[in-house]
C-alpha cells in the first residue's frame, strides 16, 4: 500500500471492502438460484420476481437517506447498523419457510446494503487523504468488479454443493466476521442525536412510487397489461411521482435537486446508465436462468460461463480510463461502449440456442460485459463535470438514483416480459396436455422461473420438454429484442444529449481519470 496508511487505516481497508464485496456478489449472484427456490417452496411467480426485485427496490431508495443519517448519526453508527441488518436479513432468507419470508429477507438486506454501500464510501473517504484515497478508492472499484464478476460463480457453486440456502448463509457468515472487526472501524466525531438534515418525506414517496410501479409491472403478466388493477397501480404510481416532484421543489434541501434535468449534457451521462441497466443488468440477473433451463447446465457450469458477461468488469474501466489519458475522445469511448453494447445483444439474440457451442456465445457476452464496463470507468466523471461544482453532491445523488432506480425498474420489466411471452406461447400447447386451468398456469409459472420440471402423462415427457425449451428460447429472444430497442432508442437521445456538451466546450478530452 503506501506509507501515508497508518496501521489502523490499513486494519480499516479490509473490513470496509469485505462488506462492500458482499453487496455486488449478493446483487449479481441470488438470481441464478431461482429456479431452485422454486422447486424447493413450490413459490407462485411474482412471489420468486420478488426475490431480486426486492433487493434492488430497498437499495435503490436507501442509499441517499442512509448517507444523511451517516452524516448525522455517524458513520461508524450507520456503517456498523447496516451490517448488522444486512447479517439478520441474510439469515432470514437462509431459513425462511416460504417465499414470502424470503422476499421480506430481501428487502431487509437491500435496507442493510444500502447502509453498507453508502457509509462504507463515507468512511474511505474521511479516512484516507492524498495518494492513499486514490489507492483506496481504485481498490474499491476493483473489488466492486470483482464482487459482480464473481458473485454469479461463487453462488453457483454454493449451490450444487449445498443447495440455494447456503448463498444466503455465505453472505451472513462474511458479514458477521466484518462485525466481530467492528473495533478497527473508527469513531468519526459525529455528535449523535443532530437532526438530519435530509429530506425523508421525498424519499418515502420516492420509494413508494417505485414500489407501486414495480408492483404494477410484476402483475402485469400475472392479471393481463390492460386489467383495470394493473392500470390503477400505474396511475397510482404516476400520481405519488407527481407528489415527490411538488416536494422537491418546495424543500430547502431537497433529495434530488430537480433542476439538473434542465442540464442536457448530464441527463445524457445519467441516461448511459440506464443503457447498461437495460442492456446488462437484466442479462446478469437473469441470463443464468436460461442457461440452467433452455441450455440444461449446471449451477456450477452457468455461474463459470456468466465470467464472460463480468470479467471485463475488471479490465474495461481502467482500458477506458487509459484510452482518454492517451487522447481518445471521452465520448467516442462512450459511444463505443454503447456500440459494444448493441453489437453484443444482436449477437446474443443471432446464435443463443438449447444447444448452441459456448465458442458462439462467448463474443456476444464479452461485448455486452464490455459496453457496461467501458462507460462505468468514465460517465460519472464527466457527468459531474458538466454541472457546477457547489451541484456535485446533489448530481451524483441523481447520477446514483438514475442507476439504481432504472436497474430496479429493468430487472422487473425483463421479468414480467418473459413471463407475458411465455404465457402467450405456451398456454394453448400445455392445455393439450391438461385441461385443468389451474395446472397450466402452475406449469407456467413453472417455466417462467426456469424449472422444466413438469409431470405429464408417461411417454410425453420428452415431447413437453422440447416444448418448454423452445417457449422458453423464444420468448427470451423476443425479450432480446425489446432491449435491443430500448438500448438504441436511449443510445440515440444520449447522443444529441452530449453533443451539446461537445458544442459548447463543457468537457474535453483531458477530463481528469485516477488511475
Amino acid at each position: 500500500m503506501n506509507r501515508e496508511i497508518s496501521r489502523s487505516n490499513a486494519l480499516l481497508l479490509p473490513v470496509i471492502l469485505l462488506a462492500i464485496f458482499v453487496v455486488p456478489s449478493s446483487i449479481s449472484g441470488t438470481a441464478i438460484a431461482l429456479p431452485s427456490i422454486a422447486i424447493d417452496t413450490h413459490a407462485p411467480l411474482p412471489s420468486l420476481h420478488w426475490v431480486v426485485n426486492a433487493f434492488n427496490l430497498t437499495f435503490a431508495c436507501l442509499t441517499l437517506a442512509w448517507g444523511a443519517l451517516a452524516d448525522s448519526l455517524g458513520r461508524k453508527r450507520c456503517f456498523l447498523a447496516g451490517v448488522a441488518i444486512y447479517t439478520l436479513a441474510s439469515l432470514l432468507s437462509a431459513i425462511a419457510p416460504t417465499t414470502l419470508v424470503l422476499d421480506v429477507g430481501r428487502a431487509l438486506a437491500g435496507v442493510g446494503a444500502a447502509a453498507v454501500f453508502s457509509c462504507g464510501i463515507a468512511l474511505l473517504s474521511t479516512n484516507f487523504e492524498g495518494a492513499a484515497r486514490v489507492r483506496v478508492f481504485a481498490l474499491f472499484g476493483t473489488v466492486a468488479g470483482l464482487g459482480v464478476s464473481l458473485g454469479p460463480t461463487i453462488s453457483g457453486l454454493l449451490l450444487d454443493a449445498f443447495g440455494w440456502r447456503s448463498i444466503f448463509y455465505a453472505h451472513a457468515v462474511i458479514l458477521l466476521l466484518v462485525l466481530l472487526s467492528a473495533k478497527v472501524v473508527p469513531q468519526d466525531g459525529v455528535v449523535a442525536g443532530k437532526v438530519p438534515n435530509f429530506d425523508f418525506g421525498g424519499a418515502f414517496l420516492f420509494s413508494a412510487a417505485l414500489f407501486v410501479l414495480m408492483i404494477g409491472i410484476v402483475q402485469g403478466s400475472q392479471w393481463g397489461w390492460d386489467d383495470w388493477r394493473v392500470l390503477a397501480l400505474a396511475a397510482t404510481s404516476l400520481f405519488i411521482f407527481v407528489l415527490f416532484w411538488s416536494q422537491e421543489r418546495r424543500h430547502a434541501t431537497p433529495m434530488l435537486d430537480l433542476s439538473l434535468l434542465n442540464n442536457g449534457p448530464f441527463v445524457g451521462y445519467s441516461l448511459i446508465t440506464v443503457a447498461g441497466s437495460f442492456g446488462f443488468v437484466t442479462l446478469l440477473t437473469y441470463f443464468p436462468s436460461y442457461l440452467t433451463s433452455v441450455s440444461s447446465m449446471s449451477a456450477t457450469q452457468a455461474g463459470l460461463t456468466m465470467l464472460l458477461l463480468t470479467a471485463p468488469m475488471l479490465v474495461c474501466p481502467i482500458a477506458a480510463g487509459k484510452l482518454v489519458a492517451r487522447g481518445v475522445s471521452s465520448t467516442r469511448v462512450l459511444i463505443i461502449s454503447l456500440f459494444c453494447l448493441l453489437v453484443g445483444i444482436t449477437w446474443l439474440a443471432l446464435v443463443s440456442g438449447p444447444s448452441v457451442s459456448l465458442v458462439f456465445l462467448t463474443p456476444a457476452l464479452l461485448l455486452i460485459g464490455a459496453g457496461y464496463g467501458l462507460a462505468a470507468g468514465l460517465v460519472d466523471g464527466l457527468a459531474l463535470h458538466v454541472v457546477p461544482d457547489q451541484k456535485a453532491g446533489m448530481a451524483a445523488g441523481l447520477l446514483n438514483t438514475f442507476r439504481l432506480g432504472s436497474e430496479a425498474i429493468a430487472v422487473s420489466l425483463y421479468g414480467a416480459m418473459l413471463t407475458t411471452l411465455l404465457y402467450g406461447r405456451l398456454r394453448p400447447e400445455l392445455s393439450a396436455f391438461e385441461s385443468d386451468g389451474a395446472t397450466v398456469q402452475r406449469w407456467m409459472n413453472d417455466v417462467a422461473a426456469g424449472n422444466f420440471d413438469i409431470r405429464v402423462p408417461v411417454g410425453r415427457s420428452g415431447d413437453i420438454h422440447e416444448l418448454l425449451s423452445y417457449s422458453y428460447d423464444s420468448a427470451f429472444h423476443s425479450v432480446l429484442w425489446m432491449l435491443f430497442g430500448i438500448v438504441i432508442v436511449l443510445t440515440v437521445i444520449i447522443a444529441r444529449l452530449i453533443r451539446r456538451a461537445n458544442e459548447k466546450g463543457a468537457y474535453s478530452t483531458e477530463v481528469e481519470i485516477t488511475q
